[in-house]
Parts: C-alpha cells; structure tokens; sequence
C-alpha cells in the first residue's frame, strides 16, 4: 500500500459524524479482476452469442477513445454518451430480461468484494457515515450485488445507470447517461445533499484519476483520495500514485486500509 508522505500527519480521522464516503463501484469495491457490470452478461452465458459479439464490437470502438491521450475532451465524451446508449439499446433490441440481470449478479465466478470491502460497508453503516456510489457502471447489477450480500444499507445511495423494465424485460434507461468522464455531472437529490451538509471531510475511493472528479475538493475541508490498481490496468499505477494520496493494489486489505485511516 502506498501512502503519500503530505497526508500522514493527517490521518487517522478522529470525528466520524464529520465525514462521508464518495466511491467508484466496478474494480474499487469489486476485485480488480472482477467484470465490470456493463460485461456482467456478456460473461453469464444467459445472453445470446450475438448480443456478446455486438457488444464486443462496441467496446472495440469505444474503449480505446475513451483511454486515448490525444483526443480532445469534448469529443470523448460525446463518444462515451453514445457508447452507452447503444449498449443499452442492445438489451432492449434482445429483450434482456430483469431477472437475467438478477441472476447475473449474485455470479461470483464474475463479480466479487476486494478483500475486507464488506466488512469496510458494515463498518460505515454501523457509525451511519453516509456512502455515496457514484458510478459508470449499471445500477442494477450494484444494487442487486448489494442486496444479494446483505449490505445495500440504509447509508448507501447508488448513482448509476439504471435500467428500466417493463413488464419485466429492458426498455431504456433512467436519467442521463453517466459515464466515465462526466462524474463530476452528477447531482444528487436534495433528500442526500442534506445529509452530507454538515460533513465536510470527504474519502473518495476510485480505480482511474477520471474517478477524482466525483468531488469538487473547493467545496470541503479536506478529501482523502484512495486509488486502487485493476488487474488490466496495472501499468497505470504510477499515474495513480502521482495523482491519490493513498494506493491499494489487489492483496491490500480493506481492513488494513480502514485501520489506516480511522
């Protein structure tokens, strides 16, 4: 685990009911070789073989914008925006029913917790510390992935991309669209921002610097920022150290982490 030397003296948080958690889900709740929920299905085998090659194709196209160095920001996005809506127009287009999205998610053989994440939700909910997921990903599978293992506490808020069914197979989405690189979009309903009123320390878990927009460091009075390593991307763990004060790699604990911290 790397730890930049600035925030040592800070640390651990002494005042629980002054802090709230920001957290991406796909590879920083989940292990670093878990699918991400938007793969979830095409890796199920519930899914016709032609909804998993035109779905790869998507990816083919989409993915390397949305890594890519050179390409002007605004053109990424538009890109991302209409990666996701034609995704989401694959389910509706083989009628993908919710129930397949159920099973899909209590797969462990595709989706798991990192080590000690569990444990590190039970311990948030059990001090009532408010934890906000913001993610890229598909609500419903995070949500069902939550309930299946019995912490989709009354602390958490989910915002995601949710799919929305009717009588039972997939019509659309809820909302806009979020993606990757337009987190910092993302407002949350008055219900949460009151609760977070009050609360002016922020820890932000995420696995690509892209994840560090979901807080505005300006509106608080310090925000810890924890970047954990997927095992695809292991090649960008010095751009993670360059850019969080705190570095998990896969056979770091969330336990260790949260002695660390607390």
């Amino acid at each position: 685990m790397f730890v930049n030397d600035n925030i040592k003296n800070v640390l651990p948080f002494k005042n629980l009911d002054n802090i709230y958690v920001v957290t991406d889900f796909d590879r920083t709740i989940t292990t670093g070789n878990s699918k991400t929920s938007w793969s979830i299905l095409a890796n199920s085998n519930l899914v016709p073989q032609s909804y998993v090659e035109e779905r790869q194709a998507l990816y083919d196209k989409y993915r390397p914008i949305e890594i890519s160095e050179t390409i002007p920001i605004e053109d990424k996005m538009k890109a991302m925006k209409e990666w996701f809506e034609k995704h989401i127009s694959l389910f509706v287009k083989y009628q993908i029913q919710e129930k397949l999205f159920v099973k899909a998610a209590t797969n462990l053989r595709v989706m798991n917790f990192r080590k000690g994440a569990k444990e590190f939700i039970d311990f948030l909910h059990e001090n009532q510390t408010p934890l906000i997921i913001i993610s890229a990903g598909i609500g419903n599978f995070i949500e069902t992935f939550l309930s299946y293992h019995h912490c989709y506490y009354d602390n958490i808020y989910v915002s995601s991309n949710k799919i929305v069914f009717e009588n039972g197979v997939a019509s659309g989405v809820e909302k806009n669209i979020i993606h990757s690189l337009n987190k910092n979009e993302v407002s949350l309903p008055s219900s949460i921002s009151e609760k977070l009123e009050n609360r002016k320390q922020v820890i932000l878990l995420g696995d690509q610097v892209s994840d560090l927009k979901m807080v505005d460091k300006s509106l608080h009075d310090f925000v810890l920022t924890i970047g954990f390593v997927a095992d695809d991307c292991k090649s960008n763990i010095e751009e993670l150290k360059a850019n969080f004060d705190i570095v998990c790699e896969e056979n770091d604990d969330y336990m260790k982490l949260k002695k660390l911290i607390f």
